[in-house]
């Protein structure tokens, strides 16, 4: 069945902008110390041929989305290839329907297939992962929801119902056979929250960040952004931190979150999280330390908000019992939750709470969305180091998702200045204050970009 609103892409066009970080931002046993931001155009075209312009933009995190010990600059060429491939098949996807069914179809039917070609493509160099594979895609699916909304003159949050989609979520997703859950005339409309205009932001204490004066070591940039942890919380009033900890050194992660609680208590801060970026390999590694933790620091310990993915992210070839970890405290999957099926296969490992990320897709981020709220999970909304327009889509799923506390938001963090055209328009989503964001400057069709008013000189086309 087709409505009369339907839409296909006709037309890519991709650019890859450049970013250079203002001090080392470091993933799991990487340091990372630049970037490429993937940013697509997508033209779609209604069923009475009028035709309308989308924007999707995320960072190429080669270190998050393919943790090896392959040469950076490698994987990183290899992602920037993928997204060449991708701009040319969705150009002429020849499919209609609502963004999520467009978008749905391109992740089933053509994105596996452009995967297994590249790979093959490349069969002496390691395979590049589903994950990179998702985060490339997600540039041009989230330009296509931008352009459902902007080729109906609506904020595209609005349209994921019955109204606007042919297909409810029950032919999208499947409920865990243990739950008494059904998706039939169910839409993600039903799953989201009434849309929040200032949210709380969380705000990424990294593994090579200074927390005290000592840990300076000189090179630190001069560029009018404080470096120490404490400027930080007293400059943005930052209530949530989160903390990146190394998940094979014991004595180590348990001093860096005593260190960096008792800052933040003595400061006025809520809350913290621990992220151990899927390197730990069993669970009696997180338990020690939340335990003694729960002994010997109560109060930090009641802090802890939620623990993020600390096991491997395929949870297919690691089926690790963690019940007894989120026996303790709520346990987010982060690079797991590839989808809705990884957040099911999660659910009965133990996992109790996903971490939603719109780099692998508005599509699969909504989706994963509407299939743990239904089965009680709880969920937030994590950062890429979302800059520029990347930032837009990831603040208002924030907004929407329903989420345990606000939204992480570090780019002003890493490369603040990187955004500073859209940080014209959008102030209040590219700074924090009083630690919060503020998303009232978000208006207007489709996600509210307000493009046209950022003025920003994009580099030659990639492609298109």
């Amino acid at each position: 069945m087709s409505k009369s609103t339907d839409i296909r892409p006709v037309a890519t066009k991709l650019y890859f902008l450049p970013v250079t970080t203002r001090v080392p931002l470091k993933f799991g046993h990487e340091t990372v110390e630049y970037i490429t931001v993937a940013r697509a155009r997508v033209t779609v075209e209604t069923q009475a041929g009028k035709r309308a312009e989308g924007w999707g933009e995320t960072p190429l995190s080669v270190t998050w989305v393919w943790p090896s010990t392959l040469p950076y600059e490698q994987r990183h060429d290899a992602l920037k290839q993928f997204c060449l491939i991708l701009a040319e098949a969705w150009s002429d996807f020849d499919i209609r329907g609502h963004a999520m069914e467009v978008g749905h179809a391109f992740l089933e039917d053509r994105l596996p297939e452009l995967l297994r070609a590249f790979n093959a493509d490349r069969a002496e160099s390691e395979a590049m992962p589903w994950l990179a594979a998702l985060v490339c895609c997600s540039v041009f699916d989230i330009a296509v929801h931008d352009a459902f909304g902007i080729a109906h003159g609506m904020p595209t949050y609005e349209s994921y119902n019955g109204t606007y989609m042919s297909r409810d979520l029950n032919e999208f997703l499947e409920p865990a056979e243990d739950a008494q859950v059904s998706f039939a005339g169910h839409y993600p409309q039903d799953y989201l929250s009434a849309r929040r205009q200032i949210i709380p932001a969380w705000h990424l204490v990294g593994g090579k960040d200074p927390v005290s004066a000592d840990e300076l070591t000189g090179q630190e940039p001069d560029d009018g952004y404080p470096v120490l942890l404490a400027d930080w919380i007293r400059t943005d009033g930052l209530k949530c931190l989160k903390i990146k900890l190394v998940g094979n050194d014991a004595a180590w992660d348990y001093q860096r979150l005593c260190g960096v609680g008792r800052l933040a208590q003595s400061l006025g801060c809520n809350w913290l999280s621990t992220d151990f970026n899927c390197t730990v390999q069993d669970p009696r590694y997180v338990n020690q330390i939340l335990d003694r933790l729960m002994i010997e620091e109560p109060a930090l310990y009641g802090m802890i908000l939620y623990v993020e993915q600390p096991f491997p992210y395929d949870l297919e070839a690691h089926r690790i019992d963690v019940h007894s970890v989120s026996a303790r405290k709520p346990l987010f999957m982060d690079e797991s939750a590839h989808d809705w099926r990884h957040v099911r296969l999660g659910r009965s490992l133990g996992w109790t709470g996903v971490a939603l990320k719109t780099c692998k897709t508005q599509t699969g981020a909504l989706l994963s969305m509407c299939w743990a709220r239904a089965h009680g999970m709880t969920l937030m909304v994590q950062d890429l180091t979302n800059p520029m327009l990347a930032q837009v889509p990831h603040v208002l799923l924030g907004s929407y998702a329903g989420t345990i506390m606000g939204v992480e938001t570090n780019s002003m963090q890493f490369y603040p200045e990187a955004s500073r055209h859209e940080a014209r328009v959008h102030p209040g989503i590219y700074r924090r204050e009083g630690g919060t964001v503020d998303l009232t400057t978000l208006s207007g069709p489709g996600f509210g970009y307000r493009i046209e008013e950022i003025r920003r000189q994009l580099p030659a086309a990639a492609y298109g």
